[in-house]
């Protein structure tokens, strides 16, 4: 059994920060990708930012320069680091993570975390 756990979301004024992070445990033998992506009311699941097994790393044209995501492979753990944050960025937050378990390959999810942007 896998699971992802991620914590940090909450209520910030424009402008401001927050960390999210996400851990993986369970069953896992590797972890290939990992990434966030958000969901807000009304829309579809988009791409946040997503991080190799090597540290490369993309991120959404929305959140260049303002976001970054990084990873402990130690601890199985994704963090996604938002400055600036602004009303538009206000959606529920999802970890993902491309991993390798007893079971075989498959893609994981969290239960989602809400990040409320608004003064």
């Amino acid at each position: 059994q896998v699971q992802l756990v991620e914590s940090g979301g909450g209520l910030v004024q424009p402008g401001g920060s927050l960390r999210l992070s996400c851990a993986a445990s369970g069953s896992i033998i590797s972890i290939n990708a990992m990434g966030w992506y958000r969901q807000a009311p009304g829309k579809q699941r988009e791409l946040v930012a997503t991080i190799t097994g090597g540290g490369s790393t993309d991120y959404a044209d929305s959140v260049k320069g303002r976001f970054t995501i990084s990873r402990a492979n130690a601890k199985n753990t994704v963090y996604l680091q938002m400055n600036s944050l602004k009303p538009e960025d206000t959606a529920v937050y999802y970890c993902n993570a491309d991993l390798y378990s007893p079971m075989g390959r498959r893609d994981y999810w969290g239960q989602g975390t809400q990040v409320t942007v608004s003064s």
